[in-house]
């Protein structure tokens, strides 16, 4: 790992008129780790994702992708990094290999390293087979992880997935991670993630960082969280960090997570 953080945060606020959905928060994410980003519903984590991918801009405070402060090179730093999204976002009605290819379009990727690549990200993830088959008939497992392979083909730096494994089944959810893992040990690529499932950030992540009411609580390793809070699995700990009571979804993530991805599809 280089001095230089792939993600560096600085002090960032985020406001919505008298709001404040991030409240002061600091990180740095190194290159090559793969970071979880853990928090309740309405914690922040979307708004932080929002800023880190050009859609938001902070209230205050600085943020760097690989240097570049996506407010100001909103163009270069979209080229650094895939995103996946809660929702899907495939065209249905395409097969795999069109998807790739279009996605290949849309970045500018040349003819010849597109079709190369596309071959490469799909027999990585298990797909090859079904690369002339219509996304429709795919199961939720393998759209996850055509959706990671379409994110991955224009060579990011940093992969950000929300909730990928959402919905799936245990084998299903156990065979993407194993294929990020893959993928972040042969191109060094750097994982930026959210999740639900704790078992996972336990497993996958380098490092976790747990955000609640806008604020960074806890930042450290799996072991590390659990032996602050003197607690036996990540799950307890995250309960001792941030609370057992529940939460409501807030104006909401789940609508705005939504909002990022029609806009991100219409980007071109």
């Amino acid at each position: 790992m280089g001095s230089e953080p792939m993600i560096r945060v600085q002090n960032v606020v985020k406001k919505f008129g008298g709001v404040t959905a991030v409240d002061n928060i600091s990180l740095e994410v190194q290159k090559g780790e793969i970071f979880a980003f853990l928090g309740p519903n309405g914690a922040g984590k979307t708004t932080t994702i929002r800023m880190l991918t050009t859609l938001l801009k902070p209230t205050s405070g600085k943020l760097t992708l690989d240097g570049l402060d996506p407010t100001s090179h909103q163009h270069e730093v979209r080229r650094l990094f895939g995103i996946v999204f809660q929702d899907p976002s495939l065209d249905q009605d395409l097969t795999a290999w069109e998807n790739m290819d279009i996605h290949g379009a849309l970045y500018g990727v040349q003819r010849d390293v597109c079709r190369e690549r596309t071959r490469v990200l799909l027999e990585l993830f298990d797909l090859w087979e079904r690369r002339d088959g219509f996304v429709k008939t795919f199961s939720g497992g393998m759209r996850r992880r055509l959706e990671i392979a379409r994110g991955l083909l224009h060579t990011p730096r940093i992969l950000f997935l929300d909730e990928p494994t959402l919905g799936l089944d245990p084998q299903s959810r156990n065979q993407l991670w194993t294929q990020v893992r893959r993928l972040n040990e042969s191109e060094q690529v750097t994982v930026f993630l959210t999740t639900h499932y704790m078992d996972e950030a336990d497993r996958v992540a380098t490092r976790i960082a747990i955000i609640d009411h806008g604020r960074i609580v806890a930042v450290g390793s799996s072991r590390e969280l659990k032996e602050q809070t003197g607690k036996a699995t990540l799950e307890e700990a995250f309960l001792a960090l941030t609370g057992s009571s529940i939460r409501d979804e807030s104006a909401t993530s789940a609508d705005q997570m939504r909002q990022m991805a029609a806009m991100w599809r219409r980007r071109g």
